[in-house]
């Protein structure tokens, strides 16, 4: 459940509230998005901490671009650099997130957002409290969200590493294969079932044992490629 207070809140000034509101919503990744349906729902839901915090619901917006993208910073996220952008050019009163871990999973995006906020008086929302970046003690919580949240990823990529050390010492590791080629049900790496798929991997390999380089290889698909176009256009009715 939300902590929603319902008394008014001193940092929640006319100025603040004559401005925007901007729900940021992210996923981590595809799975997340899919299988995580409930987070994703809590995370839409904080409109309505926005409005009970005193914006009208037209002035309130859902930044939800960055859905299946991770927060790491090695990756663009085009939602984020908009909230940036808005906050930049002074339309930003609030920053409504589930918890500092949507936002950013590392300082430099974190600091970034915090600086902006402080320079343009914007509040910070989480589920259960206002977070003004301009006062100490609340930059002092705000930075030490930062810093917890990026020290989770730490930690999640650790497990997820001496998970896969583990299964690949028991000889159980599968990774993502290249085209053409699959796991069959004892756990061997064979060609696609496909025959099409088959055909044209060797096709490849064939080629490449004559022509000698991947870019003569390519040459020969393309032609080919044209080529066969060309000659179902020609026969079509």
């Amino acid at each position: 459940m939300l902590a929603i207070p319902s008394s008014p809140d001193e940092r929640l000034t006319a100025v603040r509230r004559s401005k925007f509101a901007y729900v940021y919503v992210r996923q981590s990744s595809i799975n997340q998005v899919r299988h995580h349906q409930e987070s994703i729902e809590l995370q839409y839901s904080l409109v309505d901490r926005a409005v009970r915090l005193g914006w009208p619901p037209d002035r309130v917006v859902v930044i939800d671009e960055d859905l299946g993208k991770s927060g790491n910073g090695q990756v663009e996220r085009g939602g984020f650099q908009r909230l940036i952008a808005e906050i930049g050019l002074g339309n930003a009163g609030l920053v409504v997130s589930l918890d500092a871990s949507r936002l950013a999973r590392n300082n430099r995006d974190w600091h970034q957002l915090l600086e902006l906020c402080s320079l343009f008086g914007v509040v910070i929302a989480d589920g259960e409290r206002l977070y003004d970046p301009c006062a100490y003690h609340d930059r002092l919580l705000l930075g030490l969200s930062g810093i917890m949240s990026e020290a989770e990823l730490h930690q999640i990529r650790i497990r997820l590493h001496q998970g896969e050390r583990q299964k690949a010492a028991r000889g159980e590791l599968r990774i993502p294969l290249p085209g053409g080629l699959a796991y069959n049900r004892s756990g061997q790496i064979v060609f696609n079932p496909d025959e099409e798929v088959q055909a044209r991997l060797r096709l490849i390999f064939d080629k490449f044992r004559e022509l000698q380089t991947a870019r003569r290889v390519m040459r020969y698909l393309r032609t080919h490629a044209r080529t066969g176009a060309a000659a179902s256009r020609a026969g079509a009715p």
